[in-house]
């Protein structure tokens, strides 16, 4: 199945949700960053949240999920834009924590404290950034909490990256969950219930499609379809722009590049990408200076 993110509506208004899977996206990232089992995991619910934050967005706008964690896991970042596209890199590629007796991997005493930020670029003068404390650092409940606290939209997310015995990304997947107005509190009872009884993603994504998570949260209650959009992992960059880049560095510092090492290598946080500059690379820089 390819990577897709479906957005539903109940039929009756009160409440609107995201399904997700991103299995393809998250593995290229972990493959990218070289990522161990704890930090993947972090990585690939950052990258989830990003998507479902991008889905909310319009055109052209584009959102960025930063998490600056206090812990050993550090900063993730994340950049999505409407379109579905995705990239993220997380500061501390190296961890690896797990449950001794069960081998679970452990993301939230890595990643808490520490805090959220979202911000959103709409074209205007300056961006729009929100920010609420890291609550578990589970990521798909703090992300809840910012949509509750920053937003008022009371919901409910669920993000999960499942690895098999090598570590590698086998599911990712994940959902959210947003009471519109007119849903009454015996409706959000309801909805927390049918949440509280569900599958996990990763078993309902391991025997069916993503429309099913759909189908387990909104149980007997009707919904329809809004959209399907497909999710990947891409990245903007290019040898132009840290071209510039290094243009702003200024005439004495590139001098002194050119007479040390006679080369520069640059290196994409988001991809790993790598864009070697030889001699006279740097002196057609320096020209242009």
């Amino acid at each position: 199945m390819k990577d897709t993110l479906i957005k539903a509506i109940s039929k009756d208004g009160k409440f609107r949700a995201f399904a997700l899977l991103a299995t393809e996206t998250v593995a290229e990232a972990a493959l990218r960053h070289g990522t161990w089992s704890t930090s993947t995991v972090a990585l690939g619910r950052s990258l989830m949240a990003g998507a479902i934050l991008g889905a909310n967005q319009k055109g052209n706008d584009k959102i960025t999920l930063r998490i600056l964690s206090e812990n050993t896991i550090g900063q993730i970042t994340v950049d999505a834009n409407a379109n579905g596209q995705l990239k993220g890199y997380v500061g501390n590629p190296y961890v690896d924590l797990k449950k001794t007796a069960t081998g679970e991997v452990m993301v939230g005493t890595s990643v808490a404290p520490g805090f959220l930020y979202v911000i959103k670029d709409m074209g205007l003068k300056e961006p729009y950034t929100g920010q609420v404390p890291l609550t578990t650092g589970e990521i798909g409940e703090d992300l809840a909490y910012y949509f509750t606290e920053s937003e008022q939209i009371p919901s409910a997310v669920g993000l999960s990256v499942l690895l098999d015995i090598e570590d590698r990304v086998k599911i990712a997947g994940g959902f959210l969950v947003q009471a519109m107005p007119d849903a009454t509190s015996e409706d959000l009872i309801d909805f927390e219930n049918r949440l509280q009884a569900m599958p996990a993603i990763s078993e309902i994504l391991e025997h069916s499609s993503t429309q099913a998570i759909l189908d387990a949260i909104f149980g007997s209650v009707e919904y329809k379809v809004l959209a399907k959009e497909p999710l990947c992992f891409f990245c903007d960059c290019s040898k132009e722009k840290f071209t510039k880049g290094l243009i702003s560095l200024g005439r004495a510092e590139l001098e002194a590049i050119l007479i040390e090492d006679q080369k520069a290598e640059v290196v994409c946080h988001f991809c790993g990408e790598k864009y070697h500059y030889n001699q006279a690379d740097l002196e057609a820089i320096l020209e242009q200076l």
